[in-house]
């Protein structure tokens, strides 16, 4: 065969071969390319995801290694609680008669409250700030003296009358800036601005004995009550159209009536500033009778009860009472605080506060608050701290007074 043959046979031979479809061949290689590409978008995706969230898990635990992994260890000082009553737990405080072997909270009160020997007019030395309030009998009224929380004393020029024979002195009669001291009176409620020297007459309806002061947080209005009456009264400017006293629902005991929060059998409420209360959580606790008022902090009330037989903590002599201090957020645990009875082997007397009395329904009341972290409450002779994070008690001053009222100006 001839070269030149070649070429016409191999053209005669392709000839009866089928024509290949190019089209579909280009198609089924792009749908594989393209799923390709997606799987390797997808796969990206979920790398970038996971690395974030690597990221972010280093950046938080930064070079403290897991603290915020495990949880936080206990502050300094720390005293493990004593077991639970009712879901929550609680600690046993010092018994009464070794309050002075107590670490001391440091404020203006010193280490004994009691009145000076001379006492400097408040028209001539005004206050930024009241530490507490103190009441001197004369005659058959009482003179407002006040403190600062620079240390000075100053007394209001004013007599105030008895409120069903007892003295015109409530645990919250000071403002919550320090500023304006309230008092309830027959008829009215009397207040006094420590930072001028200004005191103002507010008529009350009906004409009853009130005997309980609770300032609403604005510093604008305070709350009077009466054993069955309660109103709200406007102190300050108020807003446009707003009535100057409107009706609180009220029970039959006075100290209940408080704002922000007040704590009762079986509910912790909020004053809604309209003269009503909504209920902010149930509570639940051994509760024979609540004493003194709700006091409150930005994160918790606290108030004194007498508590029914508590097992947990059994007693001999005394009635069993109890410091609660209820956390109003959710964030936060509840903790109680037993008072606990005398030793049996009490340490030296060295003053009246000194002597290892039997705790009686009274004897015992929330006076306030230092910090969000430590609760002021009445004692028989002293008024002690007790601090919510570490569940220690601490001594802040002993009294040599019958009644006080404690402010912000404590706070050194």
């Amino acid at each position: 065969m001839r070269r030149e043959d070649v070429q016409p046979l191999l053209v005669q031979a392709a000839d009866r071969l089928p024509e290949p479809d190019l089209a579909d061949v280009a198609w089924a290689a792009g749908v594989q390319a393209s799923r390709r590409r997606r799987r390797l978008v997808v796969l990206g995706v979920i790398a970038f995801i996971v690395g974030a969230i690597v990221a972010s898990i280093l950046i938080e635990v930064g070079t403290s290694g897991n603290a915020d992994i495990t949880p936080p260890p206990n502050p300094p000082g720390y005293v493990e609680a004593s077991g639970k009553i009712s879901g929550i737990d609680f600690w046993v405080a010092p018994p009464p008669g070794s309050e002075r072997f107590l670490d001391r909270l440091e404020t203006p009160l010193g280490d004994r409250l009691e009145l000076p020997d001379k006492v400097r007019p408040l028209a001539k030395h005004t206050l930024d700030s009241v530490a507490a309030v103190v009441l001197v009998k004369q005659g058959d009224r009482y003179a407002p003296v006040l403190l600062g929380g620079d240390g000075s004393w100053a007394q209001a020029d004013i007599g105030l009358v008895p409120v069903g024979g007892e003295s015109p002195l409530s645990p919250g009669a000071v403002s919550p800036y320090g500023r304006i001291v309230a008092f309830p009176q027959p008829g009215e409620l009397i207040t006094v601005n420590a930072t001028t020297a200004e005191i103002s007459h507010f008529p009350l309806p009906g004409g009853g004995e009130f005997r309980s002061v609770s300032w609403v947080q604005d510093e604008q209005r305070v709350l009077v009550s009466g054993a069955g009456a309660a109103y709200q009264v406007v102190v300050g400017e108020g807003g446009d159209g707003e009535q100057a006293v409107i009706q609180v629902s009220a029970t039959n005991d006075p100290a209940e009536v408080t704002a922000p929060y007040r704590i009762q059998t079986g509910a912790v409420m909020r004053y809604l500033f309209n003269g009503r209360w909504m209920e902010d959580s149930p509570l639940t606790l051994p509760v024979r009778s609540w004493q003194g008022q709700t006091m409150s902090s930005n994160t918790a009330a606290a108030r004194v009860f007498v508590a029914e037989k508590l097992p947990e903590v059994p007693t001999r002599v005394s009635q069993p009472q109890v410091l609660a201090a209820i956390s109003t957020l959710r964030t936060l645990p509840s903790r109680l605080l037993v008072l606990g009875e005398p030793q049996d082997n009490p340490p030296t007397y060295e003053g009246a506060g000194d002597r290892p009395f039997v705790r009686e329904a009274g004897c015992c009341v929330v006076l306030g608050w230092y910090d969000d972290s430590n609760v002021l409450f009445r004692v028989h002779g002293w008024v002690l701290a007790w601090n919510l994070e570490t569940g220690r008690v601490r001594r802040v001053t002993e009294m040599r007074v019958d009644q006080v009222a404690l402010g912000p100006g404590l706070r050194l």
